[in-house]
């Protein structure tokens, strides 16, 4: 089956979804087949890094973005960027396609987020750079990008937007954890953000503090590498109290306003501050905690902790969170897992997400809820993009 611009409710869908991430660390590409709701059939996923060259242009890129008045702007060099970013999303999927010796036409849609530069629900602007009409062409798939724009119109946050796909993983998981429920996937992307599920209330959704972006920047200013691989540096560490006070405090204030983040509403931490290790652990404890303190605004008291995005892969963040949520690794009754344990990849799921939202574009299915981004109701979004015959 070939998608041709209308999508039927009952009809699955074959998605890949595009995602790249606060950490300006690649482009990842997963492949879904879904109706937009229960319906769930998750497969194969690559992940495509920028060159440092490239990654250092999006780190300039968020800088200059500080000067962008509407969605539209693109001062400096950020129309070069973005021609160049979409271009490399154009390879991640033949890239993609080759690994896995698949046709452009077993593809039905190609769900893009592109790139954020500039995120700010106070101005109601959200600037992700990516040229859908673009990538329609390239590829010579439908495309459906520009997800969140809808959501701000409509008094909403833009974020976080994974939270329909949580509900439909939260649906199909496996019987043996059904029982520990209510359930809370946890994405420490750079930064984290939570989705809770009971069954009974509509999904809860929100950011909920950094995730990795403090670490990455504190263990690449120190040694040049982009992260703390297994949080083994932090491990050695002790967590600073007082520092770490001066991050939780006034964050914790801004979260409980309901706001969505970007990666500069984070200060660094200053070089000197303390010793890498220390230092390391520290921003690891600030990440935990701001987790653990976001459960005051949930329904009910999550039974089932589900970890993705790099964060997962930090031991120390890990230990820490048990900590703050006082469960105990052995604990039956409250559990903190990876997405791993449920057959899910922590590495693919915003990706998978953004196939699925885009399946549920087409199908005119909301993709966010008062719940989950605090706009005025529940709100459809997208732009669909077919390629054209000359393309």
């Amino acid at each position: 089956m070939t998608y041709k611009g209308r999508a039927e409710a009952d009809i699955a869908l074959n998605a890949i979804g595009l995602m790249s991430g606060t950490s300006l660390d690649g482009i990842d590409v997963a492949l879904l087949r879904s109706d937009g709701e229960h319906e769930l059939e998750r497969g194969p996923f690559l992940s495509v890094p920028y060159s440092a060259e490239f990654r250092e242009k999006l780190a300039q890129a968020l800088q200059t973005a500080l000067t962008i008045k509407n969605r539209s702007d693109r001062p400096g060099n950020l129309a070069e960027i973005e021609i160049e970013l979409t271009d490399l999303h154009v390879d991640a999927v033949h890239k993609f396609l080759d690994a896995y010796s698949l046709r452009a036409s077993d593809i039905d849609l190609v769900g893009f987020h592109g790139q954020t530069i500039f995120h700010n629900p106070d101005k109601g602007i959200t600037v992700q750079l990516g040229d859908g009409p673009r990538l329609a062409n390239k590829l010579g798939m439908p495309v459906v990008y520009d997800m969140r724009a809808n959501d701000m119109a409509n008094g909403g946050q833009g974020a976080p937007l994974a939270p329909a796909y949580h509900q439909a993983l939260a649906a199909n998981l496996d019987p043996q954890w059904q029982g520990l429920n209510p359930v809370c996937f946890v994405n420490i992307g750079g930064i984290s953000n939570l989705t809770y599920i009971d069954g009974e209330n509509p999904p809860h959704a929100f950011d909920c503090g950094t995730g990795n972006v403090l670490i990455d920047q504190w263990i690449h200013s120190h040694t040049g590498d982009d992260f703390d691989q297994d949080g083994l540096i932090g491990w050695q560490g002790l967590v600073d109290h007082d520092v770490a006070a001066q991050y939780i405090e006034p964050m914790a204030s801004k979260l409980d306003r309901g706001i969505s983040l970007d990666r500069l509403d984070f200060r660094p931490l200053e070089k000197g501050t303390l010793s890498l290790q220390d230092g390391a652990k520290t921003l690891a404890y600030i990440t935990a905690q701001l987790i653990a303190k976001s459960q005051g605004r949930l329904p009910k008291e999550p039974k089932l902790w589900v970890l993705s995005g790099g964060g997962r892969l930090n031991r120390t963040i890990v230990d820490e969170l048990h900590k703050a949520l006082e469960i105990s690794p052995n604990s039956n009754e409250k559990r903190i897992i990876k997405s791993e344990d449920l057959s899910i990849s922590g590495d693919a799921v915003e990706a998978e997400a953004w196939g699925y939202l885009a399946i549920r574009s087409v199908k005119a299915l909301p993709l966010t809820y008062p719940t989950t981004t605090g706009v005025s109701g529940a709100c459809i979004g997208g732009v669909v993009q077919m390629p054209t015959e000359n393309s």
